[in-house]
């Protein structure tokens, strides 16, 4: 039977979450601080609309999200005429941005069909694709703010060689994977990436101070990339300051070979489940609707607590613990609706506050709970945002 090392354990750290110095800044907030310098009002570019491009590295299960929470955030400025995206099948922006370019009205803004690229998580596609839109923006010049979704495309528009204002977004550590300089400067004129300094320093916090556990297991790629979506340098810090050993086990994540991605992190947990007692569930291609019932039934078979570095969806899937977005993701769509805005009434992106942290909400599985053998008290009950008491198989 797990226990926690106090039994007020939750409430704790929900109290030190909020009396921290971790400013937690809502949309409106952001927007209003903003506001007195640049506006988010509709305006058109001379006589034209504003084109927009999309560019990501592939498939990955937040991209949809962040970017249906965006368009509803530019029309709750009244930038896009208020309409309901349909509920697509499956979660590929594709047909999504397809579904924008054909039926979006705006007076404003136009989503270009053929202006969306995506690298497939394809080495060879990738320098491709960056090629041709880079060709694009510097030669054709018919593209007036790019979309970067996640930490491939962030990185390819992080340079010198366009100067197209771009907004990454969905990026785990912009910061650590080398999109931005820092949280204060993004280092390019053109260049936006919204950015949560503290967000995975609360997740592992939150699990030992839960679980209160002497070793954890992290699975990652090995590769620049993969460390910031692990936020490997977080973990190992606050392992230091807090006396847990971290055990490593290295998986392949951004490649095209989805079965292959899987298989990698089904062998890490398998071997992990032999040697620690919680596991942080990281980020990566091979953690995705296919495998997570199966990762969810070894590590509760071995009796291994989870925390799902992604959110509460997959807890609701069967992962222990995590701590989810306040509200879902319509405020940092709100905020990254704002950010676009701006540029568009004449803001540099450099210039524009990166800094967006969510409002933390602790997510538990009481089914998973359950089979990992996890006593809970009232007051870690009382203290849960979002409690599931199934485990739910993912579409």
């Amino acid at each position: 039977m797990v226990k926690l090392r106090v039994p007020f354990a939750f409430l704790a750290l929900v109290g030190l979450m909020t009396l921290s110095p971790v400013h937690f800044v809502s949309a409106e907030g952001a927007e209003s601080e903003a506001a007195r310098v640049f506006s988010t009002s509709p305006r058109k570019d001379g006589g034209r609309v504003w084109r927009i491009g999309y560019y990501e590295g592939g498939f990955h299960g937040n991209y949809d999200r962040y970017l249906r929470a965006t368009v509803a955030g530019l029309m709750k400025l009244g930038w896009i005429r208020d309409a309901e995206i349909p509920d697509l099948k499956g979660r590929d922006t594709r047909p999504i941005w397809r579904w924008l370019s054909n039926n979006v009205k705006s007076e404003y803004v136009e989503f270009v069909e053929d202006a969306y690229y995506s690298a497939q998580w394809d080495d060879n596609e990738r320098r491709a694709r960056r090629e041709t839109l880079l060709r694009r923006l510097n030669k054709d010049r018919d593209i007036d703010l790019v979309i970067a979704m996640g930490t491939w495309a962030g990185k390819d528009l992080a340079t010198s060689k366009h100067n197209t204002p771009t907004i990454v977004m969905s990026s785990s550590d912009p910061i650590g994977s080398g999109i931005i300089a820092s949280a204060e400067d993004s280092g390019f004129d053109h260049l936006h990436a919204r950015v949560d300094p503290k967000r995975y320093e609360r997740q592992v916090r939150v699990f030992h101070d839960v679980i209160g556990f002497k070793k954890l297991g992290v699975a990652y790629e090995d590769s620049v990339v993969g460390k910031s979506y692990a936020a490997i340098d977080v973990v190992e810090r606050v392992a230091a300051e807090r006396g847990f050993e971290v055990v490593h086990c290295h998986t392949q994540s951004d490649i095209a070979d989805e079965k292959r991605a899987g298989e990698s992190v089904h062998r890490c947990f398998e071997m992990l489940s032999r040697k620690v007692d919680a596991i942080y569930v990281t980020v990566q291609g091979g953690v995705n609707s296919e495998t997570i019932p199966r990762l969810v039934k070894l590590a509760n078979n071995y009796r291994i607590p989870t925390f799902s570095q992604l959110g509460s969806t997959e807890v609701k899937h069967g992962f222990l613990l995590s701590i989810s977005r306040a509200g879902g993701f319509k405020p940092v769509g709100r905020f990254l609706a704002a950010t676009i805005a701006k540029v568009f009434n004449g803001a540099r992106p450099r210039d524009l506050n990166q800094v967006f942290e969510d409002a933390p909400n602790i997510a538990i599985n009481l089914k998973t709970a359950e089979l990992v053998g996890l006593y809970l008290y009232a007051h870690v009950l009382a203290a849960a945002d979002e409690i599931y008491r199934d485990i739910s198989v993912p579409r």
